[in-house]
């Protein structure tokens, strides 16, 4: 079973006691070949998990920097499809990395639950994360999933309540998503003293690790979050590596990879000395 990766992973973290370094690049950004490029040296720049976002027209949980990320992405004409094939030429010399797509639910309603569970786990995608996906209409995606071993991750928020967190974690595998600031990706700063006792309720609710995402974009900040929760995402810094290096020519992979080690560093050093096992 493909979620299986993400499993394997998070214990060896454990084991370890650091918390994951998990990667998000839009596919198709600015070219299919520079987000395979990419994607192939993302491991060794020190990334645990990676995210890989399909373009979508409305992309209305993202900020600025992911909107022009998913605009560039369907210019170069990525599609579902074309993220499949991605993930797929990614696997063939990445067995072990776990590759969660992340995007809305449109493309995926209109290639039809079964056959995308089916193509993905084809292709060797292990999570989905549908941002636009009410927990209370999931359940036939959540089927499909299942079937084919994929895990459904789900978003939680500062606004998720008491009342609101059983819907949003049932049949939740994998990890929980913590959204740690309340808007759009890329615009807010993340506070960790904030988002450790979140990350505790939702570790003891779900039983499931929890990464933090939303507003890490410096080295101090992800390895702040990564004292508290599971795993750190990072998604606009990177992001905006990419927009940068395609404006000024210069060598995409490079660059990004350069800033995802200096990420990578700071979360695997985070918790050195600290014997508190989480």
């Amino acid at each position: 079973m493909t979620k299986d990766r993400i499993d394997r992973r998070f214990a060896a973290l454990k084991a370890d006691n650091r918390a994951g370094f998990v990667t998000y690049i839009m596919a198709g950004d600015p070219d299919a070949a520079t987000t395979l490029s990419v994607l192939k040296g993302l491991p060794g720049a020190g990334a645990d998990l990676i995210e890989l976002g399909f373009p979508f027209s409305d992309p209305m949980a993202e900020g600025p920097t992911i909107q022009r990320a998913a605009q560039r992405g369907l210019k170069s004409g990525m599609t579902l499809q074309g993220t499949l094939d991605l993930v797929a030429a990614f696997r063939e010399g990445d067995a072990d990395t776990p590759v969660i797509l992340m995007g809305y639910l449109n493309p995926v309603l209109n290639r039809g639950f079964e056959s995308f569970a089916a193509a993905a786990a084809r292709a060797g995608v292990d999570g989905l994360i549908i941002v636009d996906c009410p927990p209370e209409e999931a359940d036939p995606l959540s089927d499909a999933l299942e079937a084919e071993g994929i895990a459904l991750i789900r978003l939680a928020a500062p606004t998720t309540d008491d009342k609101r967190l059983p819907a949003v974690i049932r049949r939740t595998s994998g990890f929980v998503y913590y959204v740690s600031v309340a808007g759009v990706t890329g615009v807010k700063s993340v506070d960790a003293a904030d988002v450790a006792p979140a990350v505790a309720r939702l570790r003891a609710a779900s039983g499931l690790p929890v990464a933090v995402g939303f507003g890490i974009r410096t080295p101090d900040q992800a390895a702040a979050v990564a004292r508290v929760a599971d795993a750190a995402v990072v998604g606009s810094a990177l992001v905006d590596e990419i927009e940068s290096a395609a404006q000024l020519n210069e060598n995409v992979t490079e660059k990004v990879l350069l800033k995802a080690s200096e990420l990578a560093k700071a979360v695997r050093s985070a918790r050195v000395g600290n014997e508190v096992r989480l």
